[in-house]
């Protein structure tokens, strides 16, 4: 990680958002800075207001964010490290409130579907909030005693609220992955992890335009034997032919593998950003060993 200056890292949301917690979780002795849009997080890195920012990149069930696939390539940050969060979804409400009291339950409105069972069971009216945490803080300022909202533990703890039941979410399985962002280095390897056990790299690339040519770039990775853990695709630039993607594998560009596999990719491609190699995350699910070409 690099050196701390401001003991700051940036997350989007309010206080008790799941993003806090997950700023929390990873870097207890830093202070959750909260923004209120993804931009004013990262700018927050640039402008030097926060050593780090802690941004969401994919979710089990709800897929990938896409804002930050197109506000990564132009943030100038780096990444630094990665974390899973279990998403847990407690419903809270104003102390004294009893179960049988909620009619209205208000939070983010993929809260609300991924509660959807609670709220069918009981026959309440959900109403959507701009975020989780937010929805909390809006419950513990309103005067109607039947309120309640889907929120994470910790904005049950910040706004004063009793949660009436817990673990209320529909899926178990319902994690999210972050991504943790850096100011650049004074060069491109300064900020590379150098003795994980386990690393990841994750880098953008657009392919030439020539038949087959994503396939020909992804081939020394299979041929090499290197995961790919994930390949988004999003239009640039508005047009329909300017395809960039962007890449997560396991693995060094130290390593031979790798090293051999991006070489090939960048044969195919116009350009190769490597936005970071950074130590895997114990929670990231272990891969079988494979052998080259297979």
């Amino acid at each position: 990680m690099p050196r701390q200056r401001t003991n700051r890292i940036s997350f989007q949301g309010e206080p008790g958002a799941n993003s806090d917690t997950a700023c929390r979780n990873m870097f207890p002795d830093m202070e959750p800075l909260p923004c209120a849009t993804f931009e004013d997080a990262l700018a927050a890195v640039n402008r030097g207001d926060a050593d780090l920012a802690m941004i969401p990149i994919e979710n089990t069930i709800a897929g990938r964010v896409a804002d930050i696939h197109h506000l990564l390539p132009v943030s100038g940050l780096r990444i630094v490290g990665e974390y899973f969060l279990p998403i847990r979804f407690q419903l809270m409400a104003k102390r004294g409130t009893r179960l049988d009291d909620v009619r209205e339950v208000h939070s983010h409105i993929h809260a609300l579907g991924q509660c959807r069972e609670i709220l069918r069971r009981h026959g309440w009216k959900g109403v959507v909030s701009a975020d989780t945490a937010g929805a909390a803080r809006i419950v513990s300022e309103m005067a109607e005693p039947h309120v309640a909202a889907l929120a994470p533990r910790l904005a049950a703890e910040l706004y004063g609220l009793d949660i009436l039941a817990q673990d209320v979410e529909d899926a178990e399985h319902n994690t999210t992955r972050f991504v943790v962002l850096s100011r650049k280095g004074a060069s491109e390897r300064d900020l590379w992890v150098s003795d994980a056990p386990r690393a990841v790299t994750t880098f953008l690339f657009e392919v030439r335009n020539l038949p087959a040519a994503l396939y020909k770039a992804l081939g020394g990775f299979a041929t090499n034997g290197v995961n790919m853990t994930k390949l988004e695709s999003y239009q640039i630039g508005g047009a329909f032919v300017a395809t960039q993607f962007y890449a997560d594998i396991e693995g060094h560009p130290d390593d031979r593998g790798v090293a051999h596999a991006l070489e090939e990719l960048a044969f195919f491609t116009k350009k190769v950003t490597i936005l970071g190699v950074y130590e895997a995350s114990p929670d990231r699910p272990a891969t079988p060993p494979t052998t080259p070409g297979e």
